[in-house]
């Protein structure tokens, strides 16, 4: 695959909790010079991105990464970003409640922030790392249910990433409209198209960049 075709399925992303400006700002020349889907960046960044550079694709978290801030927290957090100029939202579920089998809340959870968000994309972070099948498959049907526009893998601070069977479970259960997004652990240009390839219409990760120019990856 080409770079170009790559990384307009990437969201470069830099959610450490000591990330700079000066390195938000790298990040953020680097989607415009690579052409990525959108930079996905810590909330207090979004309205100095927006200012600093109007026409960016801004990408944003909330619950991150635990997830279990009640739902009038995280529809706050929602609020605020929109006041600020984000354009897609990647929100955690509430881990616990999906572990205590309490589907109907999470997808309740769900609905809220996707009508929230409106026309803007909504990604919802499962944590797949800390699920079993039968949590996944049904946290596929509450995305779908919720209207959510994405599932997406992992926040990339749990015990593990993107796998494939993950991927692939994904799409035997989501609903027609809901799309894909890789994240945590994509090491290798190869695991950028295996991913790409797989069905997956974006990749979260902070190394695509250094990846695509041979280097090593760094973190998520």
């Amino acid at each position: 695959m080409e770079v170009q075709e790559i990384m307009r399925h990437v969201d470069h992303t830099l959610l450490k909790p000591f990330a700079t400006w000066e390195g938000i700002r790298t990040l953020c020349d680097e989607a415009v010079e690579y052409g990525a889907a959108s930079v996905c960046v810590p909330p207090s960044y979004i309205k100095r991105i927006r200012d600093a550079y109007p026409a960016l694709n801004i990408c944003t978290v909330v619950g991150f990464p635990l997830g279990y801030s009640a739902t009038k927290a995280k529809l706050a957090e929602v609020e605020q970003a929109l006041e600020d100029g984000v354009d897609e939202v990647d929100m955690v579920v509430n881990i616990a409640e999906v572990k205590n089998g309490n589907y109907g809340f999470v997808t309740d959870e769900i609905r809220a922030l996707k009508q929230a968000v409106g026309g803007k994309v909504l990604k919802v972070i499962i944590e797949t790392c800390f699920l079993t099948e039968d949590e996944k498959i049904a946290m596929c049907r509450a995305v779908t249910d919720a209207g959510a526009d994405y599932i997406k893998t992992s926040t990339g601070f749990g015990t593990g990433g993107a796998t494939m069977e993950d991927v692939q479970l994904f799409k035997r259960h989501i609903g027609a409209g809901v799309k894909i997004k890789a994240a945590g652990g994509v090491r290798s240009r190869e695991d950028l198209e295996a991913f790409l390839g797989a069905g997956c219409d974006r990749i979260g990760t902070s190394s695509a960049v250094a990846l695509l120019k041979g280097e090593a990856a760094g973190g998520y």
